[in-house]
């Protein structure tokens, strides 16, 4: 069954349940209520009639004594009254009886109490209410017999019989059409979701979208722009694997063609060059780099990159990299600007590579003369901040929400030239990012960028502890400002 026929099922289910519940409270209530004010009728007949009649004493023997005129007084066309002794013997009928003396109801007289029920006399269905006759003394002298028929009552419950039964089955057929329509019109935007589907699958094309004129903005209308978010979210990433692919192919072929080239030239001069050994050595490094950094964001993209959790120094940590930044500098000027203390949980060699690749960036796009310089501060909210900001070409602000993507490069040219494959950013950004941090980038117009890289600060108890281990450490060479700034902190 399709989804709308089983929800046109379960709604017309349920109201033909409830329409059922209703129409028989409704159906008992009517009936009970006619039944009792036919009841209190004919028990008040039965009342003024005993009110009415007589008793004599003979010999201490008392007898009921009733005139027929009585009798007939409190009857009518439609109710009819019989009058017996405690020992069964008639006194009196109604002149609607004729002269009919059986009992309307036999066995009603065989009890000292009153009662109503139902009877069928001659095929006729007879309300009977028989109330007993007593003395003042309690002694049982007789019965009244009242009984009306209930043809009005039954007819008037067949009627509402038939009313209950084809109006419950016209509104549950109208649920059912209505129920019908409303499910199309609300499952109309699956169709079109299907639909959709299969034409990305037939045809391999991830710019489709559900168009959203028209759909309600309900669970649909939401799913229709979950679906459009997923496709949209997965074209990018189609996208983004193609032009992975392609960068990669083109990275790597670059230096493979070099290789090739050099050893072709090797064989052809029968004896080594060293001009040819050195490109192919600085070629092979280039790919062990380039396949090195490849594997390391294929594992951060798999949860599997190993990750030590010791605490780092950060100011140590970025002492040391301008150190060794400063082969890389050829005419740029490096420099520290404000620097604090600062320790986090994380992996030294991830971080210290964190902030190579962000100078080694910054030294890329500074010419000669310019200058980068290196911060570190304690930010509220138990973040350190690590800046590096240059005075070089800057970027684009159309360019800085791509810059982090991988083999992405504003100048593809200069980049090339200069030995870098685009990945260094996209590196930076996943170890920030494991260290559950986070990379924000910002360049003026004029020229000049920087880099805040933002971490999680260390508990101050490990904060302590990673003081005390650095003052005792023997070859650590810290300058004499940072161990005063440290003492005041």
């Amino acid at each position: 069954m399709t989804l709308r026929f089983r929800l046109t099922l379960w709604y017309s289910a349920v109201l033909a349940v409830i329409i059922l519940l209703f129409s028989s409270v409704v159906y008992g209530l009517t009936g009970f209520t006619l039944v009792t004010q036919v009841d209190v009728s004919l028990r008040q007949t039965a009342k003024d009639i005993i009110n009415k009649s007589q008793i004599r004493r003979v010999l201490d023997v008392q007898f009921l004594l009733i005139q027929q005129q009585e009798v007939n007084r409190f009857s009518s066309q439609r109710v009819y009254v019989q009058v017996w002794r405690a020992n069964g013997t008639w006194v009196a009928n109604s002149d609607n009886l004729g002269d009919y003396q059986q009992p309307l109801d036999p066995a009603a007289l065989q009890r000292d109490h009153g009662s109503a029920g139902a009877v069928v006399n001659d095929g006729s269905r007879l309300r009977v209410v028989t109330e007993p006759i007593f003395t003042t003394d309690g002694q049982l002298l007789g019965y009244v017999q009242a009984a009306a028929p209930l043809d009005q009552v039954d007819l008037v419950k067949s009627a509402l019989l038939i009313v209950l039964v084809s109006g419950g089955l016209a509104a549950v057929m109208l649920a059912a059409v209505v129920g019908w329509l409303s499910a199309n019109r609300a499952l109309r935007p699956l169709d079109t979701i299907t639909q959709t589907a299969l034409q990305i699958t037939r045809a391999d094309d991830l710019s489709r979208r559900i168009p959203l004129r028209g759909v309600p903005k309900d669970e649909v209308g939401r799913l229709a722009q979950a679906f459009n978010d997923t496709l949209e979210r997965l074209e990018r990433l189609f996208n983004a694997q193609r032009r992975f692919l392609a960068d990669v192919s083109h990275e790597l072929r670059t230096p493979l063609t070099t290789i090739r080239g050099n050893v072709d030239l090797l064989r052809r001069m029968g004896g080594a060059d060293p001009d040819s050994l050195d490109a192919i050595q600085s070629e092979a490094e280039r790919m062990s780099r380039l396949v090195g950094d490849l594997l390391l964001l294929a594992q951060s993209d798999a949860g599997t990159l190993p990750l030590a959790h010791d605490p780092v120094e950060l100011d140590t940590l970025l002492l040391e990299v301008l150190r060794e930044a400063q082969v890389l500098a050829s005419g740029v000027q490096l420099t520290i600007g404000e620097i604090d203390q600062a320790v986090v949980i994380g992996d030294r060699d991830r971080l210290k590579q964190l902030l190579l690749n962000l100078v080694s960036n910054a030294l890329k796009f500074t010419p000669e003369g310019g200058r980068v310089t290196l911060g570190l501060a304690r930010a509220a909210g138990n973040w350190a901040r690590l800046v590096v900001t240059d005075t070089g070409v800057g970027i684009p602000p159309s360019e800085l929400p791509f810059i982090f993507e991988r083999f992405y490069r504003v100048d593809k040219a200069r980049t090339r030239s200069a030995g870098g494959a685009g990945l260094g950013l996209a590196i930076a950004q996943r170890i920030a990012h494991v260290h559950g941090g986070r990379i924000e980038a910002m360049s003026a117009e004029a020229g000049g960028s920087t880099f805040c890289v933002w971490l999680p600060l260390a508990p101050e108890r490990v904060i302590v502890e990673a003081a005390k281990l650095t003052d005792t450490r023997p070859n650590l060479t810290i300058p004499a400002g940072l161990k005063k700034l440290r003492r005041n902190s």
